[in-house]
């Protein structure tokens, strides 16, 4: 798999049926080994070492009801009351973050309504603050520490 801008941690990869498998700390099972699969792991790993995201708070492939379809989430970060603080996006390394995925996210927006939006390709990562009050969003330089969401 492609290096990633992000910190390396002790992967758990194994094949199964003749597929790559990786293991997924937060669902607690080995998924399909896919490009997004690899930036999705090792993003979670980095919010939870260096970022102090508390594992227990952090979801992945969440299911959410948008007008009458079912969307997943990537990941979503919700606070010690289980609301939802922020939504992440994962893209493989190859594929640009461009205004279309901030489109994808902004649509899972829609009913959760968090004040944070993130999408990475392992490379790239972008974190947005949405301020409700003055309809606005503004790129963050980083991406936020836990604490920082509240």
């Amino acid at each position: 798999m492609q290096t990633l801008n992000l910190p390396g941690f002790d992967v758990k990869v194994t094949e199964k049926e003749g597929k790559r498998m990786i293991f997924d700390s937060l669902r607690r099972k080995y998924v399909a080994l896919t490009p997004e699969e690899w930036v999705r792991q090792h993003f979670v790993n980095y919010l939870i070492v260096e970022k102090l995201y508390p594992a227990g708070l952090l979801g992945n492939e969440i299911t959410l009801r948008l007008n009458a379809t079912t969307k997943r989430c990537d990941t979503i970060v919700y606070n010690r009351f289980l609301t939802p603080l922020m939504i992440i996006e994962y893209k493989s390394p190859d594929v640009p973050i461009k205004k279309a995925v901030f489109d994808q996210i902004s649509r899972y927006n829609i009913s959760l309504k968090v004040r944070f939006l993130t999408v990475s390709n392992g490379i790239r990562h972008f974190c947005c603050r949405i301020d409700y009050e003055t309809s606005t969003c503004s790129f963050l330089e980083d991406i936020p520490t836990y604490d920082e969401l509240a």
